[in-house]
């Protein structure tokens, strides 16, 4: 965050009460932050001990920074939110570093010519960065006024962000070219009979439903206001879209069918020699996948990763439907029809578990599709949340009566000029490598419709009547 950004930063105007003051949950709110901020360290830790320092400093992928400058960026925020901007606490380095580490002034190609902090600086910026913060937790203040640091709001906005980090340093790994260093569990299945029992669609039944919102004490700016949206009936794939329908995709032609892609997209996947999901490889009759240094046969029933906006796009209409607009996406994730209101997650109010999502990296991948029939929503819509990022048609904007909180650059400068078109496409759900932090039936997730590096996947929907 610039000095500038500071400066602009704009109070949140918060309806009612919040999630914490509703649950009675204050009390122990200290030790959530403490175990959240952990949890996220925790990580951070594991992905850049991994490996040498010599794959820390390299850049592995024009599209992605080094990870040293990952985990001296995430150190770098909190030092300006927690200890400069809450704690009013000189800088630990000189403020030159924060220059360094402003990811508006230096594009991610541009970034392994900077004069960084080294591996063993990085890890002690950080580490002293951190132990400041927690002894500053123990004294803030976060019942009063300040809508930065009520109910913790800051330090979970800081906590999410190394979350986000966490997940785009896995994106590193995945592009990086080299042996194994990351292993983890196989993901649970379902058998076939269990999977083949899921119908391909649901009805959502269409209505009002309150989208956004007022409520959770985390929600960062672009998830609020709550405000009432009017969605049409529609049928939504049950499942995400998975690597053996979207084969089939792949062999009836869809890469060489133009009447089927978006004009840019077309243009995109010709110059880049696009011909299936990143990281396929055709091996005899069948495709094999690398993920993070492993080749092996993909899983059919597994959603599909690694596609960007113009291919499921183009995959939606081969399959005459179309992707649904983030309306029709939350609606189907948090609209309980039982009782008329929003939920925050699909199964319910309660945080994720492991038997209801696929989060937090626990298996490297998504799971097959049917896998966490605890979290499906009251519709009958399994993996909304976990496994894969899902594209919809919606561009990113902000709400009806968007307010910029607590700096412009975290949403509003991607939003689209006044009458002009966006250029980023918006994805919601989270992925497998998402943490519960950052990630729930509000948060949206926004990239260009080219990018397929992420961990994103999709599921289509079409129009219907309440007759049908």
């Amino acid at each position: 965050m610039t000095a500038a950004a500071r400066r602009e930063a704009t109070p949140l105007s918060k309806k009612g009460v919040t999630l914490f003051e509703r649950n009675g949950a204050v009390d122990g709110l200290r030790e959530r932050i403490a175990a959240d901020l952990e949890r996220a360290r925790r990580r951070t830790r594991a992905l850049t001990d991994a490996v040498d320092d010599r794959d820390l400093t390299r850049q592995h992928s024009v599209l992605m920074s080094p990870l040293v400058w990952d985990l001296a960026h995430i150190g770098n925020q909190e030092e300006l939110w927690l200890l400069r901007q809450v704690g009013q606490r000189d800088a630990i380095l000189p403020e030159t570093i924060d220059e360094l580490y402003d990811a508006f002034r230096h594009p991610r190609r541009d970034r392994p010519a900077l004069p960084l902090l080294d591996p063993t600086e990085s890890r002690r910026y950080v580490g002293e960065v951190r132990g400041r913060v927690l002894d500053l937790l123990e004294a803030a203040a976060l019942e009063g006024a300040d809508p930065l640091t009520r109910d913790g709001f800051v330090f979970g906005m800081v906590a999410q962000h190394e979350q986000q980090h966490v997940e785009t340093m896995f994106a590193t790994h995945q592009l990086r070219e080299g042996e194994a260093v990351l292993t983890a569990p196989p993901a649970p299945r379902r058998s076939a009979d269990l999977r083949a029992a899921l119908p391909a669609e649901v009805l959502v039944p269409g209505g009002e439903f309150e989208m956004g919102t007022d409520l959770e004490p985390w929600a960062l700016d672009n998830e609020r206001p709550a405000h009432r949206v009017h969605v049409p009936a529609f049928f939504l794939d049950t499942t995400p879209v998975t690597n053996a329908a979207y084969a089939e995709f792949v062999a009836a032609g869809g890469y060489s069918d133009e009447r089927l892609w978006h004009p840019a997209g077309w243009g995109h996947i010709r110059s880049a020699g696009w011909d299936a999901p990143q990281f396929w490889r055709r091996e005899g009759s069948g495709w094999v996948v690398r993920r993070f240094g492993v080749e092996a046969e993909i899983v059919p029933d597994e959603p599909v990763q690694h596609v960007c906006w113009y291919e499921a796009d183009a995959y939606a209409r081969w399959a005459g439907r179309r992707l649904p607009t983030e309306a029709e996406w939350e609606k189907a994730a948090r609209h309980d029809p039982g009782t008329g209101r929003s939920r925050r997650y699909p199964w319910g109010d309660e945080d994720p578990t492991p038997e209801r999502a696929n989060l937090g990296g626990r298996h490297l991948g998504p799971a097959v599709v049917g896998a966490y029939p605890d979290g499906a929503s009251p519709a009958g819509v399994h993996q909304l949340i976990g496994d894969v990022w899902e594209w919809t048609s919606s561009d990113f904007t902000g709400y009806p009566g968007f307010r910029a909180f607590p700096y412009r650059e975290y949403s509003e400068v991607f939003f689209p000029a006044p009458g002009g078109r966006s250029e980023y496409k918006v994805l919601r759900g989270g992925s497998w490598a998402v943490d519960p932090v950052a990630c729930r039936g509000t948060f949206r997730n926004w990239d260009y419709p080219i990018r397929r590096q992420i961990f994103v996947g999709f599921r289509t929907a079409r129009d219907a009547t309440e007759q049908n």
